[in-house]
């Protein structure tokens, strides 16, 4: 009980404290979601704490992702003039992004000759964790793998997102939240409300979007991808 309390402890303080470094230090690769984990491992090693003891009690703040999801009805409902407005644009870019998305992880899967588990936990990379891990579960990947995969695309939408977007010179604030939210889920949004309101707002509603859509593409694509 002492070990699991004392690793909920430690993962929010450290998680903590590599918000206040990045809040202060505007660079990519000291992002939390980069920082935390490295951290924590190093501490784990360094004190000989077997993984399942610290998963005892970092289970607890994992199992708090899925009533989260719940909160995905906010921006969809904040922003619904916003969807009105511009239904048939945001319904174009974000089933291209999330289609691609999807067959460009199985590529890189059948390239690198990956195992079935791996690439089945590959494939929902591009949403936000929670419901990543469900559709991960759901197809047969491995949720914890998947977490990962998650983080190391939100850290590299969030480096690329932004020279993208400088060099291509794009102006348009929908499209620039667009594309930060479909590229970099959490990360991406997180950066898209440095350039603006309008940005995090439509950065928001694609990471939420983007959840949803590969929730219904994913079980259809999936036997397609494994051939």
């Amino acid at each position: 009980m002492f070990i699991a309390l004392s690793c909920i402890i430690m993962t929010i303080v450290i998680y903590y404290f590599s918000k206040l470094l990045y809040r202060k230090i505007k660079f990519a690769f000291l992002s939390p979601l980069l920082v935390a984990p490295c951290i924590l491992s190093s501490l784990l090693v360094g004190f000989h704490i077997d993984y399942s003891d610290y998963d005892s009690g970092g289970r607890w703040l994992g199992n708090l992702l899925q009533p989260a999801v719940v909160g995905f009805a906010v921006p969809l409902y904040k922003y619904r003039k916003v969807m009105r407005k511009y239904l048939k644009v945001i319904a174009v870019s974000m089933t291209t992004g999330v289609t691609v998305a999807l067959i460009s992880s199985g590529l890189f899967s059948h390239i690198v000759h990956l195992q079935s588990s791996y690439l089945l936990s590959l494939l929902p990379r591009s949403i936000t964790t929670p419901i990543a891990m469900a559709v991960s579960f759901n197809i047969g990947g491995v949720p914890t793998m998947t977490a990962i995969f998650v983080i190391v695309t939100g850290i590299s939408g969030l480096v690329l997102g932004p020279m993208i977007i400088r060099y291509l010179h794009i102006k348009e604030k929908l499209a620039r939240g667009l594309l930060l939210g479909m590229g970099a889920h959490g990360a991406g949004t997180s950066k898209a409300l440095e350039f603006g309101s309008e940005e995090g707002a439509a950065a928001s509603l694609a990471m939420v979007l983007a959840a949803i859509f590969t929730l219904v593409f994913a079980p259809i694509l999936t036997p397609i991808i494994l051939l």
